[in-house]
């Protein structure tokens, strides 16, 4: 989905000529005829869909600078680009007073208004993920912070809710990847634990012979190799919350011990005298079924029942395919910003493909796809080739490279059929009868073995170059890859393109 921009200007022809810029680099153009219109859109529950504002400065009843005054406190980390045809240094510093984060003399190149948003939409991003890490750190993050707008994740935010108002046990279940840590997190940063130790551990990971000194800690001298004294989890979280995550792999004595610590509110550390006393709000989690560990003896029942007060289940991301496309959209600006790569977005055909698949790894899954796809992506959106595994357990047939184009990838729904852009205008040459029959690149060698990679890489652009007489930007984009990679690959081949070789 591409993101949205709103336009304000009061004149029409300004309005429609920066619409065609904004669609052109794959976002969708919203349109405000003047301030108190373009206010109603940013203040209303739609608006929040707004990534970057292109805001006039001078315009009649509401300008831009009441604008920007009035905006501000409510949206704060809302980007706003300025545009006006007065670019003295007291204009520059008002709007930059009044809280604009960039500052654009009109007429404006299309190549800046690019750099304008894309800037303004990476520290956006940055400001975005340092803001989610500095929450997560302090123990602050909310459900506020929860990414998701389903019917099933509304449920799960307000079963949490409820058990924000005590400090009751609770177990998280789910399918691995769901987001339970996550969960739990939200869980203490909306009560009154927020700000306090959030430790975790993953019980699947100890160490049998550990799991006793990391859980309850040890004293110096307690056994061979104890040089110095431990603390336990249990004591780092004291005051705080201690999330047990994957509590059904504990040991069968360990849980004895658990059992009792829940219930004493207090801990023995190895080779310690006496115990030592902890407040601890115990959040555990698991993607078993603990009921039936229970009926093999597995696990223990009254340790099952100790942790299960308050049980809470998450469901898995393919009953909520609704928070897919707002999960896309906060993976691509963290990773696009990490990787420094100008990818905006996805393209619609993608995202119904990616919607339609049921990720059995959940979010997991779907943050690595994501990130695999962003760091391979030569383009400005993703699109289905960037993720092959996916569309070959769909059965989704990956487009040639040459049907791969920039400019198409990036229209809008919105964006009338008519009005698309178009390559057509780029010589190519039209292969003969003879030609034709030929111009199908050999996935087989002839021994009868499959050919390497590499051949087929190297037979593909030498077909493409010649295709489209030499003309390497068109080859770049009917290849799907950038121009830098192109010429990069050309010089490993050792091919000259034909014609003109910059074109």
């Amino acid at each position: 989905m591409a993101q949205q921009i709103l336009i304000v200007d009061d004149d029409p022809t300004q309005r429609r000529l920066m619409e065609s810029v904004i669609t052109r680099l794959g976002f969708r153009a919203v349109q405000a005829g003047g301030g108190k219109e373009a206010l109603e859109i940013l203040t209303d529950p739609a608006g929040a869909d707004i990534a970057v504002v292109l805001l006039d400065l001078n315009m009649p009843e509401v300008s831009g600078i009441d604008v920007l005054e009035e905006l501000r406190p409510q949206r704060p980390t809302l980007p706003v680009i300025v545009l006006t045809a007065q670019g003295g240094i007291d204009t520059v510093v008002g709007a930059m007073r009044a809280g604009a984060d960039d500052f654009i003399v009109k007429p404006a190149s299309p190549e800046r208004v690019q750099v304008s948003i894309q800037n303004a939409m990476k520290l956006t991003a940055l400001s975005g993920e340092v803001t989610r890490l500095r929450k997560k750190s302090d123990g602050n993050m909310g459900f506020e912070d929860l990414i998701g707008h389903s019917t099933a994740m509304g449920e799960v935010v307000a079963l949490g809710q409820r058990a924000v108002q005590s400090n009751i046990p609770i177990l998280i279940t789910g399918e691995s990847g769901v987001g339970k840590e996550v969960i739990a997190r939200a869980i203490q940063g909306a009560g009154e634990r927020a700000g306090k130790p959030f430790v975790t551990v993953n019980c699947g990971a100890l160490p049998e012979n550990l799991v006793e000194s990391i859980l309850f800690g040890h004293e110096k001298g307690a056994f061979t190799g104890a040089t110095d004294k431990h603390t336990g989890k249990f004591q780092e979280a004291n005051g705080g919350t201690l999330f047990l995550d994957e509590v059904g792999e504990l040991p069968s004595d360990m849980q004895v011990k658990l059992l009792r610590a829940l219930q004493e509110g207090e801990v023995d550390p190895v080779g310690a005298k006496k115990s030592m006393k902890v407040d601890v709000r115990i959040i555990s989690a698991t993607n078993k079924d603990l009921m039936a560990m229970v009926g093999t003896g597995e696990f223990r029942e009254d340790l099952y029942y100790r942790l299960n007060v308050f049980p809470m289940d998450i469901p898995p991301l393919r009953n909520r395919k609704e928070d897919i496309p707002l999960l896309m959209d906060h993976f691509i600006s963290r990773f696009a910003v990490e990787e420094g790569k100008k990818i905006v977005g996805i393209d619609a055909a993608a995202l119904e493909v990616l919607a339609d698949y049921t990720w059995p790894g959940n979010i997991r899954q779907l943050e690595n796809s994501v990130y695999r796809a962003v760091v391979l992506c030569d383009a400005e959106a993703l699109s289905i080739r960037d993720f092959p595994q996916i569309a070959q357990f769909m059965d989704v047939p990956l487009p040639p490279p040459e049907a791969v184009n920039l400019e198409t990838r990036l229209v809008t729904q919105a964006q009338p059929a008519a009005e698309r852009p178009s390559l057509d205008d780029v010589p190519l040459r039209v292969p003969t009868e003879a030609e034709d029959l030929l111009g199908h690149v050999r996935a087989v060698a002839g021994d009868g073995h499959l050919r390497s990679l590499d051949d087929i890489e190297g037979e593909m652009i030498r077909m493409a170059i010649d295709r489209y007489a030499g003309h390497m930007s068109e080859v770049a984009r009917r290849l799907g890859i950038g121009r830098s990679t192109l010429y990069r690959k050309v010089r490993d081949l050792g091919l000259e393109p034909k014609g003109e070789a910059a074109g």
